[in-house]
């Protein structure tokens, strides 16, 4: 299997896009080489912006170039784009829906030794809330590549969230990107399983391991966390009857509360989510990490045996 960076994909699309319009630039806040801009400033040192360590005036600068007509890009880690930068962000571009797009990378769990004051695990929640952000959550290099190119033709303000570590290439997630649509990668009566972001390739992991002990699992990815595709949450729900979520990301705001709200609402089934449990991280190596935290394929296969282990009791029940 082969693996790749999120946030390269990022900049390899920036400096695709950057030869196709020249009203494409971008911004950082004094880490370009951990984001990888660096590699677009070396070949568009005019169109590349380094504010300094000051993530708010970088959100700042980003809505003023957007006001003049340019597709500014800014850029730096999770936690700074939508934690300390949130008030900026909230009233300097979500309220007047500017079309500013801001890249985060190093956000998740896998940040790594970084420890908690750099593991993002409450961007997307914060970024959901405000109205008019769209929020693009890519599962792999490649994807990461086709979301900026898709966040650089929307008009409207974009959060795009990354990583830092190197991810598996997830060949199935690849094809035509389209915002607010989910990807179905495998269709199953059982139960279904939704991912978003890297959690993809443990998706798909889970439905191999349930398919081995007879389970028929429908694997749903979501790069797209807001707008949410309601219809392919519920049109799964309805036949499945039960619904596992795995997200980098804590269980509260991310993709799990989304999809229990659109569930809520539309068509209650039983649900578990799989993510960061309301805790914050610690340093260590991203993969380790990722086990320890419990995002891992066994993990998701757990979650599932559990619910329709609970869903056949309640039946018994009834019965």
């Amino acid at each position: 299997m082969q693996y790749k960076q999120t946030r390269q994909g990022y900049v390899d699309a920036l400096i695709e896009l950057a030869r196709e319009n020249p009203l494409v630039v971008v911004l950082d806040a004094d880490v370009a080489k951990a984001t990888r801009t660096c590699d677009f400033e070396k070949v568009f040192p005019e169109r590349f912006f380094n504010c300094g360590v000051q993530e708010e005036n970088m959100m700042s600068v980003a809505a003023g170039l957007a006001l003049e007509g340019f597709i500014p890009f800014a850029t730096t880690f999770g936690v700074f784009a939508s934690c300390r930068a949130a008030d900026q962000v909230r009233n300097s571009i979500a309220y007047p829906k500017l079309n500013v797009k801001i890249a985060a990378t190093h956000c998740g769990i896998s940040t790594g030794g970084d420890g908690a004051s750099h593991q993002a695990n409450e961007d997307i929640a914060i970024m959901r809330s405000f109205p008019n952000m769209t929020v693009l959550v890519p599962g792999d290099y490649e994807e990461a590549r086709q979301a900026t190119r898709a966040a650089a033709a929307y008009s409207g303000p974009v959060y795009l969230r990354l990583g830092r570590d190197t991810y598996p290439v997830v060949e199935q997630i690849h094809g035509p990107f389209e915002i607010g649509k989910a990807k179905q990668l495998a269709e199953g009566r059982d139960i279904t399983i939704i991912t978003t972001g890297i959690m993809v390739s443990e998706g798909l992991a889970a439905a191999r391991l349930l398919g081995g002990e007879g389970i028929s699992a429908e694997l749903i990815h979501m790069p797209t966390l807001k707008p949410l595709d309601e219809e392919a949450i519920v049109d799964s729900a309805r036949r499945t009857g039960a619904v596992v979520t795995a997200e980098e990301h804590s269980i509260i705001g991310g993709l799990g509360e989304a999809v229990a709200a659109c569930l809520a609402e539309r068509c209650p089934v039983p649900l578990r989510r799989v993510g960061v449990r309301d805790v914050f991280g610690e340093s260590g190596m991203a993969q380790e990490l990722l086990t320890l935290y419990g995002l891992r394929a066994s993990h998701i296969a757990a979650a599932a045996r559990e619910l329709l282990k609970g869903r056949s009791n309640a039946l018994g029940r009834t019965a």
